[in-house]
């Protein structure tokens, strides 16, 4: 009978232990999730609280007497008309030793407002939550943000595309710079003036125009600031980017170049498609963003292309909004700005979250938690 009792125990005890086994196994496969220790807050803007330039430099000054050690404003260069490129680096300057860095950019093409809104949000957001909210603390205790609000101050100031130059600045990296197929002109100041950043040929049609790339790479005070900034940031752990834009409903990663007779600048490997992937397919499965996956490139000049070659860590276009709103093919629409803004803060926080492992090219595969009502329902 004792005998009889003890393989009952062994077959029972077995059975626990493989189900044991089996539930680790799953729990493993579970994305983690970082826990809040209080809900974060958002901040409170209405839909008309749009930033010029001046009222986004006040609105950082603000962020540096009020938050004197989160904040360090400082400028990175200077416009064409001389204006300065404010930078604003978010860390928790107390807690000292080595962290990650990361830097998001908007508004390099003047007319794509919430792409510099959405950085001033995140900004806010970020500083409201030190402190009160665990994973907040956690962002900035280890990492210093680095945020550029208005890539471009004259074309912003002004509501215009390109720089003061009539350069659309985001053909004016060094990476196969001004290509007849990459539909590129390469145009000094004089004409750049007269001619504008934009050839529309034929009319509402953005993949047939042509662009002005500037004269040479680099041509443009707001391109070498900003080159500048990152060689900085080379050295501080740089661990990803984000250029911001709209209004075209999705996220782009570098990918191969298509084929030419030209030795192509990079090649991807493996692993950091593999991350690329799977960044792509959390957009997917949390936000309303879609996501581009073409197989090739065909343009140079990109910032974000420049950034990956250069520094060889996870850069991404964030193309926020949706085509509705984008000013060159339509009408051009500055609504509904707190939604569009909410639906931004899931992307960035995924990252910031994720810094160590975009930082080691491994798998990003902690979910960020996010306040109420964010992302919201499309609209």
């Amino acid at each position: 009978m004792v005998s009889i009792l003890i393989a009952i125990s062994f077959f029972f005890g077995t059975l626990a232990g493989c189900i044991d086994e089996e539930k680790k196994s799953e729990e493993e496969n579970l994305i983690p999730v970082l826990k809040e220790d209080q809900p974060s807050l958002l901040p409170k803007w209405t839909d008309g609280d749009y930033h010029d330039y001046y009222q986004t430099r006040d609105l950082l000054q603000e962020f540096q007497v009020e938050y004197p050690h989160l904040v360090e404003l400082f400028s990175i260069g200077k416009s064409v008309l001389g204006k300065e490129i404010w930078c604003i680096s978010i860390t928790n300057e107390k807690q000292t030793g080595d962290k990650y860095s990361c830097l998001i950019d908007g508004c390099m093409h003047g007319i794509e407002w919430e792409a510099g809104e959405a950085c001033l949000y995140l900004a806010e957001y970020l500083l409201l939550n030190f402190h009160s909210n665990e994973t907040i603390t956690a962002i900035l205790n280890t990492t210093e943000v680095y945020i550029v609000p208005l890539f471009n101050p004259d074309g912003r100031q002004n509501d215009e595309f390109g720089n003061d130059n009539g350069v659309d600045l985001n053909r004016n990296f060094d990476i196969f710079f001004g290509r007849i197929r990459s539909r590129c002109l390469r145009l000094g100041s004089r004409v750049s003036k007269r001619v504008g950043p934009i050839i529309k040929i034929p009319p509402n049609n953005p993949s047939k125009w042509w662009r002005n790339a500037g004269r040479r790479a680099f041509s443009e005070p707001e391109s070498r600031a900003i080159a500048h900034l990152m060689n900085t940031l080379s050295c501080r752990d740089f661990s990803f980017y984000v250029n911001c834009h709209t209004a075209w409903h999705t996220i782009l990663t570098p990918v191969p170049w298509a084929k030419t007779i030209l030795k192509p600048p990079f090649e991807i490997t493996q692993q950091e498609q593999k991350v690329f992937d799977d960044v792509k397919d959390w957009v997917e499965d949390n936000t309303e963003y879609e996501v581009d996956r073409s197989t090739e490139n065909k343009v140079g000049g990109y910032v974000d292309l420049w950034c990956f070659n250069e520094f060889r860590i996870p850069t991404f276009c964030f193309e926020m909004l949706s085509i509705e709103y984008d000013a060159q093919i339509g009408e051009q629409k500055h609504d509904h700005l707190v939604h569009w803004m909410k639906t931004t803060l899931p992307f960035f926080m995924y990252l910031l979250v994720n810094i160590e492992h975009l930082h080691h090219w491994e798998i990003p595969n902690i979910q960020p938690p996010l306040p109420e009502g964010v992302p919201p329902q499309p609209l």
